[in-house]
């Protein structure tokens, strides 16, 4: 018998996952051609032939053991001089190696700040619509979640609502922008308003309050827009960075956490997750891969491809009558869905071999998402059925 907590995580396996799936199993009935899979946020441009070279060159010049060896649990030191220095230059911050920890991944980053914060029945703040899992990584210890709606049409946070949902118990409020799954770039001016009242609640109820910065899209961002780095509105803010969109590296796990010296109990933050990246079995950032993002700081994928993605995408679909939110970053196209319930519109979808994410999983129902992190042709391809589609709701 499996853990009783675990049953809930199974029952509740991410649909996202699900849907990818059911395109493999609709691509074997009907042709690869016939399929348009827009369920899954993995990049499709490749990596920059640089990381590639990286790669190659550090197998043989690196001295084998210090490549293949343990080393702190926070990462090879070098690595987080390297990234750090990047991070001043791009930012005007002043971070040191010790401010930097590797990561497996922006989810291994969160995992390892969750643990390393929250008692249990401490409650994490996120803004709806979010990524589903972090309901997971909360729940992990034994966390409670706790949901700010969405203010539509802008998907900015609500920040009246955010300041009526911190209480006592707030340990942690989780942003994530540009943001999975509406696109939406958070405005400077909202981050104010977020770190305002952040510093008016820690003085209010006497307890820290960190802002987890989640920023796999960070270099994601369309039409000159800027994102905020958020170390420099609020000092108790903790940055989970990935390399997976930016360097199209998902399935390498690798990227990093940022703890400012400004942050309350710095030293004890810092080495309580330097800790939590053992114990919760990580141990360490895979070595060849941290050595290898040091040496491609400067560099980015070609996102020129998203973006004739982007346009194409959400301009037909504009023109179906279908309504989009403008995506500012990532890549993900949030549209509204012509019916109430945003599963029996995805089912309805799936007929005309389109697949697409119900809203219902990022805590927004009647919306869908759609990654158009795919091959351009397949995007036209998928126009016909768009379009039919449009025409069984009347639009």
């Amino acid at each position: 018998m499996i853990a009783r907590k675990m049953i809930k995580y199974v029952e509740g396996s991410s649909v996202i996952r699900a849907m990818f799936e059911e395109g493999k199993r609709l691509a074997a009935k009907y042709g690869d051609l016939n399929v348009y899979d827009f369920s899954l946020g993995n990049p499709s441009t490749p990596p920059p032939a640089s990381v590639r070279q990286a790669m190659s060159d550090i197998i043989n010049e690196v001295n084998p053991l210090k490549l293949h060896g343990y080393m702190n649990n926070s990462g090879h030191e070098d690595v987080r001089m390297a990234v750090a220095a990047s991070l001043n230059k791009k930012f005007g911050t002043s971070f040191s190696y010790k401010n930097i920890i590797m990561t497996v991944g922006a989810a291994g980053g969160l995992n390892v700040v969750l643990k390393s914060i929250i008692d249990p029945g401490d409650e994490v703040i996120a803004f709806a619509p979010y990524f589903g899992e972090y309901n997971n990584y909360v729940a992990n210890f034994d966390g409670s979640m706790v949901i700010v709606p969405p203010c539509i049409p802008s998907f900015q946070p609500d920040t009246r609502v955010f300041e009526e949902k911190i209480t006592k118990l707030t340990k942690a409020v989780i942003i994530n922008t540009p943001n999975n799954p509406t696109g939406v770039v958070y405005s400077e001016d909202t981050i104010k308003q977020i770190a305002q009242i952040l510093n008016k609640k820690q003085e209010e109820y006497g307890t820290q309050i960190y802002l987890v910065s989640d920023e796999p899209y960070r270099e994601l961002v369309y039409d000159g827009k800027e994102v905020p780095y958020i170390t420099k509105y609020y000092k108790n803010t903790i940055v989970s960075y990935s390399y997976s969109k930016s360097l199209s590296l998902p399935g390498e796990r690798i990227g990093y956490l940022v703890i400012p010296d400004e942050a309350d109990d710095y030293e004890s933050l810092t080495c309580a997750a330097n800790v939590a990246n053992r114990i919760l079995g990580f141990v360490n950032a895979p070595s060849i891969m941290q050595l290898t993002v040091a040496r491609c700081l400067e560099e980015t994928t070609d996102i020129t491809i998203y973006d004739t993605n982007r346009k194409l995408l959400y301009n037909k679909l504009k023109s179906l009558g279908f309504g989009c939110t403008e995506p500012e970053g990532a890549f993900y196209l949030w549209v509204k869905t012509p019916c109430e319930n945003d599963m029996e519109f995805v089912n309805k979808a799936k007929e005309f071999h389109l697949l697409l994410v119900p809203g219902s999983s990022f805590m927004c129902n009647g919306y869908v998402r759609i990654a158009y992190c795919v091959d351009t042709d397949m995007i036209k391809r998928s126009f016909a059925a768009f379009e039919k589609l449009a025409a069984y709701y009347n639009l």
